[in-house]
């Protein structure tokens, strides 16, 4: 049993409203018990909601008070992104889950690349927020580019 992140089983939860389906981890899902998250919205955020992206640093740098979650406006999304996290490590303890699923390049679930909080596409190691809260947990994470 794995934790996985939604919108890669078709749940259209991005922040535009739409899903990013991925065939390969939908065939896993036909073998083994895939539970879908989106910490997004399990931090409070709605679907659809502005693009966000972590300005300042990475998700450690977020959950060391360095880093902030941000929408284009500037507006602080922040605590969305840390209590989404925090849900998502308790959903993992709860099922004593030691592996999940995340997509890649998003500010919670991103694994290894995120954007690097201008806007502009460009990318930068790091991970996001859920995926680094994880981490610090002994949670191995595998990105959805990575199978």
């Amino acid at each position: 049993m794995r934790l996985c992140s939604a919108c890669l089983l078709g749940i259209k939860c991005r922040y535009d409203g739409k899903d990013n389906l991925n065939k390969k981890i939908v065939a896993i899902s036909k073998k083994e018990t895939l539970i879908p998250v989106c910490p997004e919205q399990l931090g409070g955020q709605s679907t659809p909601r502005p693009n966000a992206e972590i300005s300042g640093g990475d998700g450690s740098g977020v959950l060391d008070g360095k880093a902030k979650v941000i929408e284009p406006g500037g507006n602080d999304v922040t605590k969305y992104f840390v209590k989404g996290a925090e849900e998502v490590l308790k959903m993992a303890k709860l099922h004593d889950i030691k592996e999940v699923i995340l997509t890649q390049r998003s500010p919670s679930c991103g694994s290894g690349q995120i954007y690097d909080g201008t806007f502009s596409k460009k990318l930068i190691k790091g991970d996001g927020v859920t995926t680094a809260l994880l981490k610090r947990n002994k949670i191995k994470v595998i990105s959805d580019s990575d199978l």
